[in-house]
């Protein structure tokens, strides 16, 4: 992973799934990712700011 940038191994490394779960997860739109000449491409921030809102929003609900 150079420059923060990840590919579909690198993404499915760092969140413990299967690659094949990643791409489902990218061509759905469900993870913030980029395709690049054929390549699925992910910024590791965008990923984790995702997880961060995400988070945010499951304890908001909580808190009602």
């Amino acid at each position: 992973m150079s420059n923060g940038m990840m590919d579909i191994k690198d993404v499915a490394n760092y969140l413990k799934i299967k690659e094949q779960t990643v791409y489902r997860l990218a061509q759905s739109g469900k993870i913030p990712a980029l395709k690049i000449g054929g390549q699925w491409k992910v910024k590791k921030e965008h990923l984790d700011r995702m997880f961060d809102e995400i988070l945010n929003e499951k304890l908001k609900e909580l808190k009602k």
